[in-house]
């Protein structure tokens, strides 16, 4: 167990470094300004409403003296999320201004300010969505089963570091229906610790666990790309992937606050195969608009022009 554990992890990150380092060389450079780069391009319904869903300030703003110009934005201690920032501003003029949260934000700012992450609100607006920590978040991998071939029960595995992951993984890690356990090394010594399980070894499974942690659950993209059925709470946070978009009974299974209908749910789909499969192509439908590269560029620019544009308006 330990030797695939190190063997995945080895080969992760190599290819984060690999990728980190072509990314440190392309936003190196200044990019071709915002105007001229989507001249010409197809921009959609879809993308629009994406842009306005990521940004949802429609009235003009002021910063505060925290706020610091595309010119000056300088590496910090985390060279993802700097790198996946820069990618997106340095098509703008040097001078404008904006402000910014890095990590796992569940609080909505003060100012308007780009993030990663924020709570599923109507009143939201000053979280401004930008796909940061992206390598992390929004890597996809090919699963080489069916969902009739898979094991009819359901998997999860992670870190039981908040409260909530501590009482589902308690209630369910001798459950006979789902795979459930954590993979805290420091406390192998408890009955719910199951180690390491690939990506790769979790597509064998018809239905894949979501559970948010600080912020929102790592595995829902690629779980939602897998065709496996994906089982989850009612999302509490969002990020680029518009979490709060999610339709339940369509893109997922909507389990109870408090996990209590698992079992339950999982009876159903086994006896209810096309209904899981319906809701499997609808996932797919969705994650779609996040695998085309250009208009993943082209919707995060068009974010940050409808930020810089409304800021500018308030001088």
């Amino acid at each position: 167990m330990a030797k695939k554990k190190d063997l995945a992890y080895l080969k992760k990150r190599l290819a984060k470094i690999t990728y980190y380092i072509t990314e440190a060389f392309a936003v190196s450079r200044s990019g071709q300004a915002v105007d001229a780069y989507l001249k010409g391009r197809s921009i959609s319904e879809e993308m629009r409403a994406r842009v306005d869903y990521c940004c949802k300030l429609d009235q003009p703003f002021s910063l505060t003296d925290k706020a610091v110009a595309v010119g000056d934005f300088k590496r910090g201690k985390s060279f993802v999320y700097y790198a996946d920032t820069r990618r997106v501003i340095r098509h703008f003029p040097k001078e404008v201004r904006f402000e910014y949260i890095f990590g796992d934000v569940t609080y909505v700012p003060e100012t308007p300010s780009f993030v990663k992450s924020r709570p599923v609100s109507d009143d939201n607006a000053n979280a401004v969505l930008l796909k940061l920590d992206a390598y992390r978040h929004f890597q996809f991998y090919q699963d080489p089963y069916q969902f009739k071939d898979k094991k009819p029960q359901a998997i999860w595995r992670g870190m039981v570091y908040q409260p909530h992951r501590r009482a589902f993984v308690d209630l369910f890690y001798n459950s006979t229906l789902a795979d459930v356990g954590h993979n805290d090394a420091t406390l192998a010594h408890e009955p719910s610790y199951k180690g390491f399980m690939s990506i790769q070894q979790q597509f064998a499974y018809r239905y894949i666990l979501s559970v948010e942690g600080k912020d929102v659950a790592t595995n829902l993209k690629w779980a939602m790309a897998s065709n496996s059925l994906v089982m989850m709470r009612k999302p509490r946070y969002e990020t680029w992937f518009l979490e709060g978009r999610l339709e339940p009974g369509k893109h997922y299974v909507l389990l109870k606050d408090d996990y209590s209908d698992l079992e339950e749910q999982i009876a159903y789909y086994n006896e209810h195969p096309g209904e899981a499969q319906a809701i499997i192509a609808n996932a797919h439908q969705y994650v779609a608009q996040f695998l085309d590269a250009e208009q993943e560029q082209t919707v995060a620019l068009l974010v940050a022009q409808k930020y810089f544009d409304l800021q500018k308006s308030a001088n």
